[in-house]
């Protein structure tokens, strides 16, 4: 491939500070593909950390307003904020963040014969299988991109389901990563006899489904301990549940850490369970468990089955008894779970952030010749 530098404009619609997965993945990716001027369309306030990690970062000023009767007329605002930022700044590519959502489709309505590379992480997908509007802002949004990336096989299978199948060949794998030069694998303590010190970590709502695992711990054989690690509109919820169940000291809950303080504490746990019973785009939080030397018990969704494989153990989404006797049963095996720290450093090994970025990169390249 050509050393040529590339212009790319993207953005996500929020907050520039580390919210959620995503924001901390594109934080990453874009830091990751060094040969491409990035200018990044985002809200305030900024935390400095995103001023840094990008070479221009530029707030929008249209106040947001979601579906309903006011949102045509907010994306036509927004499409003029951004058409204007796009005569100036001239950009060789667009990489559009999330297939279907406002700031897109803003960017389809005004790219003109900029090539606009379409990239799905979710919450997009998810919203679009739930609403008939959100559905024909996704075929609008694809139809008008030259590729549309997903990070696996079950998540680009729901959008080409979504879209009619009109656009599977544009659809393109790159699986995401993290910074693996980051993370640290502290010497393994000697195995201590169970029960396991789980932890948990994510939003906190219906989707991520934490209530199975607070209701497995009290139909353990062992007495587990879980910390959950995160906020959201379930903590009270959670925590009331905990004491219903007679938990009290064994599920503490801790609020969102920034991601260099999670990776601290991760390996002081003997297991990460993660719990989600819906979609997940991709849960780099698996990985970030994996590659602190974790052994990951997780529910089996078609796209996390698709990640992990055989390197995590998993159990019926959404069923407390069944996680229940996967813990017991790790718990009880000390080979088993030996088996699984070596099995989560190699998989881990397969998504290094540096190698999405390179991958985004060449289709970048490719679109624009």
């Amino acid at each position: 491939m050509t050393s040529k530098t590339l212009n790319v404009l993207t953005g996500i619609n929020r907050t520039s500070e580390p919210s959620s997965g995503s924001m901390l993945l594109i934080k990453d990716l874009y830091g990751a593909m060094p040969e491409i001027h990035t200018t990044f369309l985002g809200r305030a306030p900024v935390d400095q950390a995103w001023t840094a990690a990008f070479d221009q970062l530029i707030t929008l000023s249209t106040t947001k307003r979601p579906q309903g009767p006011d949102f045509d007329p907010y994306v036509d605002e927004l499409t003029r904020e951004v058409g204007a930022l796009i005569e100036k700044i001239q950009p060789h590519a667009i990489h559009a963040q999330y297939v279907g959502f406002a700031l897109s489709l803003a960017f389809t309505r005004t790219a003109g014969n900029i090539p606009i590379i379409a990239i799905a992480h979710g919450p997009d997908v998810m919203v679009a299988e739930r609403s008939t509007s959100e559905r024909e802002t996704m075929n609008e949004v694809a139809a008008a991109s030259a590729a549309i990336v997903a990070p696996t096989i079950a998540l680009a299978d729901r959008i080409d389901c979504l879209t009619g199948r009109r656009f599977t060949d544009r659809l393109t794998l790159i699986p995401w990563g993290i910074r693996l030069s980051d993370a640290r694998v502290h010497d393994q303590p000697p195995f201590r006899p169970a029960p396991l010190s789980l932890v948990h970590a994510g939003r906190l709502d219906d989707n991520k489904s934490t209530i199975t695992a607070v209701e497995a711990l009290a139909l353990t054989d062992q007495p587990h301990h879980l910390t959950v690690i995160g906020r959201g509109a379930l903590r009270e919820h959670l925590e009331q549940r905990a004491l219903e169940l007679g938990l009290r000291d064994r599920v503490h809950f801790d609020p969102f850490l920034p991601r260099a303080e999670l990776w601290r504490r991760l390996p002081n746990f003997d297991a990460f369970v993660f719990t989600t019973n819906g979609l997940e785009a991709f849960g780099l939080v698996l990985i970030e468990a994996q590659a602190h030397g974790l052994p990951v018990v997780y529910s089996d969704l078609p796209d996390v089955r698709e990640i992990l494989g055989s390197s995590g153990v998993p159990y019926t989404p959404g069923d407390p008894c069944s996680l229940a006797v996967t813990l017991d049963e790790i718990g009880r095996d000390f080979h088993r779970r030996k088996a699984l720290i070596k099995a989560a450093l190699h998989n881990a090994r397969r998504y290094d952030i540096t190698v999405t970025g390179r991958q985004l990169r060449e289709l970048t390249l490719r679109v624009t010749s």
